[in-house]
């Protein structure tokens, strides 16, 4: 199956599954170029992006195990190719 770069954007609003989050993300470390994240302070958010370098399929089912999460939320951007 053909590979795709793609980035998460995560939106944790609820630090409690902080713990599972980084147990999945850990899962699919093999597919993660890069991470980064940016608490906020003022909103009591964090906001993440992840870039990925996997298959579409790997892409959707990391998103929806993410955004499953309590308190947290997430959405795709792919390349075209």
């Amino acid at each position: 199956m053909e590979e795709k770069v793609s980035i998460i954007g995560i939106i944790v609003e609820n630090s409690d599954s902080t713990d599972k989050l980084n147990e999945l993300l850990h899962k699919y470390s093999s597919y993660i170029i890069g991470r980064m994240g940016i608490p906020y302070k003022k909103k009591d958010i964090n906001v993440i992006s992840i870039v990925l370098d996997a298959p579409a399929d790997i892409i959707n089912t990391l998103s929806g195990k993410i955004g499953m999460l309590d308190g947290i939320s997430s959405k795709v951007v792919c390349s075209k190719s």
